[in-house]
């Protein structure tokens, strides 16, 4: 499989990622400049090399809602985001901050927590549901200017958009074949594409994708797949856990696979039971989590749900004061609500 240079490292890959940011702040679409500036808070370094350019726009979209222009060629999403942005000020804005809690990661991300819920505040029971073309999906126009790169990979066409309110190192969207406009339902073939698009990777190109199906906080009906570019270890990754060859109990059901056919089997009879489910795919090898329907249970307040990152250890905070309270304790028992 070729794959294009944008992929050939991690270096290459962070260098298009920046230069991408940086070429953002040129269009005149307040969605763009949100996204950048969302992933720019997320990087301390992003941040410090587009401040100024950050701030200008800021101001700039700051007048245009002042001078009450025209926001019918605004997206309703963005605008709602913006609003909130306004409220706190560009200079009260806060860069993502990490810790660890016990083994578990932390993050507290104060621009996620504006991002509009989409289906994370949904209650399901299926994770089957019609693509929905009037809904929110990754064809819409407005979209074209979030786009990272997009091209064939194996004879599929693939397109990796930036991921507006990141919560993992250079987070992106990876959509397969976006124009069939299939519903956030895996396939074999899909499986497969990933599985085998992580295996051509150089060991210099430390990328790894997760997946929520619906039902497990999938927050977009329109089947995607979010991608990461990291070296570090996620929580469940760590070597001690009975999934691993070691001792320990993961809190929640977690399976791990080292043969696609093998993860294909078990995540088609998850299907066909009709469960909710998260997905890590590394090089070689996949997480799977089982675990209860979002909505069938009552989730702690300082979480808006446990996505793909949160079941596999890596938690987003919203909340500050969350953020230096939480204890290991409280992670595991969150873990352990989903249990099933």
């Amino acid at each position: 499989m070729s794959l294009d240079k944008l992929f050939s490292s991690e270096t290459e890959f962070q260098s298009a990622f920046t230069r991408g940011l940086d070429n953002m702040l040129d269009e005149d679409a307040l969605g763009a400049f949100i996204l950048a500036l969302a992933n720019a808070t997320f990087d301390k370094a992003i941040f410090d090399s587009l401040s100024i350019r950050l701030k200008t726009g800021f101001e700039k979209w700051q007048q245009f809602f002042q001078e009450g222009e025209d926001e019918a060629n605004v997206a309703p999403d963005d605008a709602a985001v913006f609003r909130r942005l306004k409220e706190a000020g560009f200079d009260n804005l806060q860069l993502t901050q990490k810790r660890m809690a016990g083994i578990w990661q932390l993050q507290y991300n104060q621009l996620r927590s504006f991002r509009p819920s989409r289906n994370a505040s949904a209650t399901f029971d299926s994770i089957y549901k019609d693509f929905d073309e009037q809904g929110f999906h990754f064809n819409k126009p407005f979209l074209q200017k979030e786009i990272l790169w997009q091209g064939q990979i194996k004879q599929q066409q693939v397109r990796l958009l930036y991921n507006k309110f990141p919560f993992a190192q250079m987070h992106g969207l990876m959509v397969i074949n976006p124009e069939q406009n299939k519903p956030q339902l895996l396939t074999e073939q899909d499986h497969q594409f990933v599985w085998q698009m992580l295996e051509s990777l150089s060991d210099d190109m430390p990328m790894g994708v997760g997946y929520n199906s619906l039902g497990a906080f999938s927050s977009v009906n329109h089947q995607h797949f979010q991608t990461f570019v990291d070296r570090k270890k996620l929580p469940v990754e760590l070597s001690w856990w009975q999934h691993n060859g070691g001792h320990e109990i993961y809190p929640v059901s977690c399976q791990r696979f080292i043969d696609a056919k093998d993860a294909w089997q078990r995540i088609e009879s998850l299907q066909q039971a009709d469960r909710p489910y998260n997905l890590l795919y590394r090089k070689g090898e996949l997480y799977l989590v089982t675990r209860r329907f979002q909505g069938s249970y009552e989730h702690a307040k300082w979480t808006e749900g446990f996505a793909w990152a949160e079941t596999m250890g890596a938690i987003t905070l919203s909340s500050r004061s969350d953020f230096d309270t939480l204890t290991e304790t409280m992670v595991r028992s969150e873990l352990q609500q989903l249990f099933v």
